[in-house]
C-alpha cells in the first residue's frame, strides 16, 4: 500500500511511495499532525540520483521495523530538495552548524514549530566506522526529545537566530574596487592545482563559475588548464559526451556518474568561452558534444530540459560507463583496439572497482578515434539506462537557454538556437500560476510549487542572452518584466541583495539570502549580473543600484574566497568594466555581427533587429542603406562603422 507520497510529481518522493515509512510531503497536513500529536518532524532530504540516497532507502526507510519507529516517535516528511532549496538549504546549514559537515541525504529533526534541534546526513542500519546505526539516533532523538525538551526549548532561539544571518548581513561601506578582484586571482593562484587543474584535493568539483571568472579577467593557465584537464579526465563521459557532478578523485579520473543538467549548461559554456579565447578546438568539441548529449537524452517533447540521470543502473553504481578491457577487445579490432588502449588508459587492472575501466583521454587523438567512440557508443545504448529524473526546473532549464543560445550563435548552430528558443516558450508559457507568477517544477503536464530567487535570477540572464542572439524584442520585453518581478518580490529595501524567497511565500523558521555560488550560481549572483546586463541594454539606473545592492553585500567576502562566489565576483567584474553598449542595425549584418560572436567579449551587451527592441537601439539608423555598429559606453557612442574591420578595432 502507497503512502502519501503516491499523489506527488517529483521522482525522488515517487521512489519512496510503497516505503513503510508513513511519509508525509511537506505541507500544512504534515506540520498540523506534529502539532496535534507533539511530535518532532524528521525532514528526509534528497534528490533522484544521489546514491546514497538510494543505499540509506534500502537498508533503512525499507524496513518495516525501523519504519515503525519512525511512524511512531515522528512525523517523517520526505524532501526533493531540488523542488524545495529553501528547506533543504535552512536544514544544511543546521547539519553543517551541528555536525561540522553536510551532503545528501539530509536527515533532519525539527520541532513543530520547524526549527532544527538535531541534524546528520547518512546512517547505516548497523553501527559502523563510528557512525551510530540509524535505528540508535531515532532512538536517541526521541528520548531526548521526551525527557530533555527544555534543553531543547533552551537552544531554539539561538538557532533561528543562526538561520537568519544571511539576512542581516550590512552593506559594506568599502568601495567596490577592481583591486579586490586582482586579490580574488591570486587567491586563487595560490591553491591552484598545477598538477591536475583545478582546486583543492578529493572529491573534486567542476568549478565552472570560477573559470569564469578567470576567463573574463583574461587569465589563461588556470582557466584552461582547468578545462583541460576536466575534458581528459574521467568526469567527462568520452564515449556519449556530458559531465558527471563531480570526480572522487584529485585527478578527474573517477566520477560520481550521476549527471546534472546544471553542470553541463554551466560547463558547456564554460567550453565555449575558452575556445573563443584559445582556438582549441578541443574545448569547441567538448562544448557541442555536451550541448548534443543534452538535446539527445535530456530534452522533453515540450522542449524543456529533463533534470538529472542517475549514477545507477541495475542497483550498481557507474554499471552503465565502465568497460572491462575484454568488452573493449571484443568491440574493437586490429591496430584500433591498441590505440583505443593506449588513448583511453584502459587495462586488465582497470581504475575503478572490480577491474573496471572509466575511459580518459591521454595523448594525441588517434585517427580511428572517431570510429572507436561510435562503436562504444551504440554497445553502451544497448545497456540498462540509468534512472532519468524527467522533471524540469525553470532554474535549470533557464541555464540550459544561456548555453545554446551562446553557443548558437558563436558556432552558427541554427539548431543549438531553435532549442533555446523552444525551451524559453515553454518556461514562460507552460510554468505559470494562474495569476501569471513564474513557477519552479513542471512534470508531466503541471507546473507547481512557487519559483524562488534562482528561477528568476538564472531566468533574467537567459532571456537577455536569447533577445542578443534572436533580436526578438519578445525576449527583451520578458527580461524587463522579470527584472521588475525580482525586485518587487524579492528585494530586502533595509540591506539590500535579494531573499531566497518571495514576498507571499509560505512562513518558514527563517527568511534567507542565498549568497555562495557552489555548485550553481547563487539566485543572488545571478540576478545582480542580470540587472547589470539589462542596465546596460536598457540605460535604467534603478537595475543597477540593485544590482549594486548586493555587491555590496558580499563584494569585499567573496574577493577573500573566490572559489565560493565566482559568479558574483563575475558580475562585479563586468560592473567595473568599460562596458562596450553595441546596437548593430541595417539590412545584411551578418559580418558585424561575426565581429563580435566570433570572439570572446565578456564586458559587451548587444542590441539589433527591429527597432522596438532595447533602448540601446533608439536613434541608430542604417549608414547610406548600409548596415553600421554603434559602440557606446554609458549610451554615448562613438560614429557608426559598417565593415568588419572598423568594428574589430572599436571592439
Amino acid at each position: 500500500m502507497s503512502n502519501r507520497l503516491a499523489g506527488e510529481t517529483s521522482p525522488y518522493l515517487l521512489q519512496h511511495k510503497d516505503n513503510p515509512v508513513d511519509w508525509f510531503p511537506w505541507g500544512e497536513e504534515a506540520l498540523a499532525r506534529a502539532r496535534e500529536r507533539d511530535l518532532p518532524l524528521l525532514v528526509s532530504i534528497g534528490y533522484s540520483a544521489c546514491h546514497w540516497c538510494h543505499v540509506m532507502e534500502r537498508e533503512s526507510f525499507e524496513d518495516p521495523e525501523i519504519a515503525a519507529v519512525m511512524n511512531e516517535r515522528f512525523v517523517p516528511i520526505k524532501i526533493d530538495r531540488e523542488e524545495r532549496p529553501d528547506i533543504d538549504a535552512l536544514c544544511m546549514e543546521a547539519c553543517q552548524a551541528m555536525t561540522g559537515r553536510g551532503g545528501w541525504p539530509l536527515n533532519a529533526f525539527l520541532t513543530p514549530d520547524q526549527v532544527p534541534f538535531y541534524a546528520g546526513t547518512y546512517f547505516p542500519p548497523e553501527p559502523r566506522h563510528g557512525m551510530p546505526s540509524w535505528r540508535m539516533v531515532l532512538l536517541g532523538v526521541a528520548d531526548a526529545w521526551e525527557n530533555r525538551r527544555g534543553e531543547i526549548d533552551e537552544q531554539r532561539a539561538r538557532i533561528v537566530h543562526a538561520l537568519s544571518a544571511s539576512a542581516r548581513i550590512e552593506p559594506a561601506s568599502e568601495p567596490i574596487r577592481s583591486e579586490l578582484l586582482d586579490d580574488a586571482v591570486e587567491n586563487l593562484r595560490a591553491t591552484y592545482d598545477r598538477a591536475h587543474g583545478g582546486w583543492g584535493g578529493a572529491p573534486k568539483f567542476p568549478p565552472a563559475s570560477t573559470i569564469e571568472l578567470l576567463l573574463a579577467r583574461g587569465e589563461r593557465e588556470m582557466s584552461l588548464g582547468t578545462l583541460d584537464a576536466m575534458a581528459r579526465g574521467g568526469i567527462y563521459d568520452q564515449v556519449g559526451g556530458g559531465f558527471a557532478r563531480y570526480a572522487v578523485d584529485r585527478t578527474w579520473t573517477v566520477p560520481h556518474f550521476e549527471k546534472m543538467l546544471y553542470d553541463n549548461a554551466l560547463l558547456a559554456r564554460a567550453y565555449l568561452h575558452g575556445w573563443q579565447v584559445s582556438g582549441e578546438e578541443r574545448f569547441r568539441r567538448v562544448c557541442s558534444e555536451t550541448l548534443d548529449w543534452a538535446l539527445r537524452e535530456m530534452r522533453g517533447a515540450e522542449g524543456g530540459f529533463c533534470s538529472a540521470l542517475d549514477a545507477d543502473s541495475e542497483g550498481v553504481e557507474g554499471k552503465f560507463y565502465v568497460w572491462t578491457l575484454d568488452q573493449l577487445r571484443e568491440l574493437i579490432a586490429g591496430s584500433s583496439f591498441d590505440a583505443a588502449v593506449a588513448y583511453f588508459g584502459a587495462s586488465d587492472r582497470g581504475n575503478f572497482e572490480h577491474g573496471l575501466n572509466v575511459l580518459e583521454a591521454h595523448g594525441p587523438e588517434p585517427d580511428a578515434l572517431p570510429q572507436i567512440r561510435a562503436t562504444l557508443f551504440q554497445a553502451r545504448s544497448a545497456r540498462v539506462r540509468p534512472g532519468l529524473d524527467d522533471k524540469r526546473l525553470t532554474s535549470w532549464n533557464a541555464l540550459m537557454i544561456s548555453a545554446l543560445a551562446d553557443a548558437g550563435a558563436a558556432f552558427g548552430r541554427p539548431d543549438y538556437v531553435a532549442a533555446a528558443v523552444a525551451c524559453a516558450s515553454f518556461v514562460l508559457d507552460g510554468l505559470r500560476d494562474d495569476q501569471g507568477r513564474l513557477l519552479r517544477t513542471w512534470k508531466d503536464g503541471r507546473g507547481r510549487l512557487g519559483a524562488y530567487l534562482e528561477d528568476h535570477g538564472f531566468l533574467l540572464e537567459a532571456l537577455i542572452t536569447l533577445y542578443e542572439t534572436t533580436f526578438d524584442p519578445r525576449w527583451y520585453r520578458e527580461a524587463v518584466t522579470l527584472a521588475d518581478t525580482i525586485i518587487a518580490r524579492f528585494s530586502d529595501a533595509e540591506r539590500g541583495g535579494f531573499f531566497t524567497t518571495p514576498d507571499d511565500h509560505e512562513r518558514l523558521v527563517a527568511r534567507r539570502k542565498d549568497l555562495e555560488d557552489s555548485p550553481i550560481p547563487s539566485g543572488n549572483s545571478a540576478a545582480a549580473f542580470g540587472l547589470l546586463r539589462l542596465a546596460s541594454l536598457s540605460g535604467e539606473g534603478r537595475y543597477e543600484r540593485h544590482a549594486l545592492g548586493v555587491l555590496r553585500l558580499m563584494f569585499v567576502l567573496a574577493a577573500r574566497h573566490p572559489h565560493a562566489f565566482g559568479h558574483l565576483l563575475r558580475a562585479a567584474d563586468f560592473y567595473l568594466a568599460p562596458v562596450r553598449e553595441v546596437a548593430i542595425v541595417g539590412p545584411d549584418a551578418d559580418a558585424l555581427l561575426d565581429v563580435v560572436r566570433a570572439d570572446y567579449h565578456p564586458h559587451l551587451v548587444l542590441a539589433g533587429g527591429p527597432a522596438d527592441g532595447a533602448p540601446l537601439l533608439e536613434g541608430r539608423t542604417p549608414v547610406d542603406g548600409r548596415a553600421a555598429a554603434y559602440v557606446c559606453e554609458h549610451f554615448v557612442c562613438r560614429a557608426p562603422v559598417t565593415t568588419p574591420e572598423e568594428l574589430a578595432a572599436a571592439l
